[in-house]
């Protein structure tokens, strides 16, 4: 499994437990087909250790790796363990989260214009009611971290059952027309008053320091993602290079060098307890701008070097340019570094 590992830092060896569970994961047939991603999820959230507990880089590698191998994969298993953070980090500032042995987790935080969840409470406990967009695999996950309206202003995070009662999940939406993660379907999901545990105070899931942190093991994906294209750059199948090939692969060496870099050392900060609070929030937004920046570069020189005969003929490829691209838009690109700006403003000394 050495030659399909992504490290993100060179320090240590994968505790024996992960490596194991990686490498079932990368061998597997089944854990590529989206029957078998609530498994794999499992399989990893039962052996990683959450970001902030002195094994972040470890964590980060693994979703890189799974990026190598196959984005859907990975998309399909960062927000199980991401959930699994969140409550992990509930709990250590003792705020009683839900544990569920065997749970595979989503984590549906998405707003829309048709609707919006609303949470009440009743007889001592909450329940939600309304619409929730764009809750990714909700079809094939058994339990949910779901933000709702708990009044005007403010939000709150709820643990959900999806096989309780008064949870419709609608069908494949005639409108998703997605070329890239054809498989990792977004559904609106109903609910009618549907019993849910809250995990943390109204405002939490945005204000806690893993919020940050969780937005960084995203980029590790994407980054993942490039190094899986600058794979088959690199292997230009009995195609001689010339002088502009050669220029391309630097370049991507010089955008996953970079990429890695920021990963690493935002790993190390985190585990060092130097990412908290808008400390954290300045360090996502930087190394999220760093690693779409570098991902959007190599899906450039990788078309240009390899031209279109890959695109058309080579599925595998054509799948992990669509995947990439289609994922990169989690970071909201100018939008974004506008909101990066506006941070580095505030410092006194940025740099």
């Amino acid at each position: 499994m050495q030659d399909r590992e992504v490290r993100i830092g060179r320090e240590a060896p994968l505790d024996p437990r992960v490596g194991a569970a990686v490498r079932r994961l990368v061998g597997d047939e089944r854990y590529r087909r989206p029957e078998g991603w609530p498994e794999a999820a499992r399989d990893l959230g039962a052996v990683l250790s959450r970001p902030g507990t002195g094994r972040t880089d470890e964590t980060w590698s693994v979703l890189a790796t799974l990026g190598a191998v196959d984005l859907q994969l990975a998309r399909a298993v960062e927000p199980h363990l991401d959930a699994l953070a969140i409550l992990g980090e509930a709990d250590a500032v003792g705020h009683d989260a839900l544990a569920v042995p065997g749970a595979a987790w989503g984590v549906f935080a998405a707003e829309g214009p048709a609707g919006r969840l609303t949470a009440a409470e009743v007889g001592g406990g909450w329940q939600l009611s309304g619409v929730k967009p764009w809750c990714s695999l909700a079809d094939r996950l058994s339990h949910a971290l779901v933000t709702a309206w708990v009044d005007a202003e403010r939000r709150g995070l709820f643990a959900v059952d999806l096989a309780a009662r008064g949870v419709q999940t609608a069908a494949r939406p005639q409108e998703w027309h997605a070329r890239g993660l054809v498989d990792v379907i977004s559904l609106p999901v109903t609910m009618t008053d549907v019993p849910a545990r809250p995990v943390g105070p109204p405002g939490w899931y945005l204000e806690r320091d893993g919020f940050a942190w969780g937005g960084i093991g995203v980029a590790a994906v994407w980054y993942g993602g490039a190094v899986g294209l600058a794979r088959r750059l690199a292997a230009p199948r009995g195609r001689p290079r010339d002088q502009v090939s050669h220029a391309l692969l630097g370049e991507v060496d010089q955008r996953l060098t970079a990429a890695r870099a920021v990963l690493h050392r935002a790993a190390g900060e985190v585990d060092a307890g130097r990412a908290a609070g808008s400390a954290g929030t300045l360090l996502a937004q930087r190394v999220r701008a760093v690693v779409a920046t570098s991902c959007e570069a190599v899906l450039t020189a990788v078309d240009h070097d390899l031209g279109p005969g890959p695109l058309v003929a080579e599925p595998d490829h054509a799948a992990r340019v669509a995947d990439l691209r289609l994922y990169l838009r989690q970071h909201h690109a100018e939008r974004d570094l506008a909101a990066l700006g506006a941070l580095v403003a505030e410092q006194d000394r940025p740099w």
